[in-house]
């Protein structure tokens, strides 16, 4: 059997319990940095056998990790913070075992676009989320879809393309689109800016964006 098991996005104490007791039942943990996941389990007291497994190796190890859960072992899959397969490795890890007929459950878990969507103040029971937008090919031509939506959108980015791309909102949706930027979630210095595409841009431009960020862009009303 595979488990995947989020591991926190920043605050230790979203790591569950139950978490903890699918690894401590492994064979071994497929994880995206063996050295995140290891500081991780070091600091919670638990000891697993880890392996590395991320966009790198997962095609060339995955028919092994297969054939080893196909023989009856246990193995757990940890991205270095959130969810595997959402934006993290995991996806073809997850279809390869069905397809083989290995048993796949995910706990529940942090992960973070979800309070961001929460928190936005944005319809949130219609929405799309699309991850990390292309930083070259494609753009454009999922920045002109995203105009056009007309359910809230959730996209990942990093500080350093976050004015960028309310440039690029501005562009495409119009400086007065609604949206609301939360970044380090679950941390100390976790912050949510709300306003039009302008407000936020200006305040990102007077204070330098700083940790891993997610935009929630509000759909088109006309």
């Amino acid at each position: 059997m595979l488990t995947v098991v989020p591991t926190p996005i920043g605050n230790l104490g979203d790591f569950t319990p139950r978490a903890i007791e699918a690894i401590e039942a492994s064979d071994f943990v497929l994880a995206e940095d063996t050295r995140t996941t290891g500081s991780l389990l070091r600091l919670k007291g638990v000891e697993a056998r880890l392996r590395p497994f991320h966009a790198h190796n997962e095609h060339k190890v995955l028919e092994e990790v297969v054939s080893s859960l196909q023989s009856g072992l246990q193995a757990c899959l940890c991205s270095d913070a959130g969810t595997p397969g959402i934006s993290d490795p995991g996806f073809l890890l997850v279809r390869a075992c069905i397809e083989a007929g290995v048993e796949v459950q995910c706990l529940p878990g942090a992960t973070a676009f979800v309070p961001a969507l929460v928190v936005s103040g944005l319809p949130c029971d219609r929405f799309v989320y699309e991850g990390f937008l292309p930083h070259k090919k494609g753009r454009q031509t999922r920045l002109k879809a995203l105009a056009e939506e007309g359910r809230t959108t959730v996209l990942y980015e990093s500080p350093h393309r976050v004015l960028k791309l309310m440039g690029e909102l501005s562009t495409f949706c119009g400086p007065e689109r609604q949206i609301s930027v939360s970044r380090e979630l679950s941390k100390k210095f976790e912050q949510t800016v709300r306003g039009s595409v302008t407000e936020v841009a200006a305040h990102f431009s007077e204070h330098p964006p700083k940790g891993e960020f997610v935009v929630v862009v509000s759909g088109k009303t006309n």
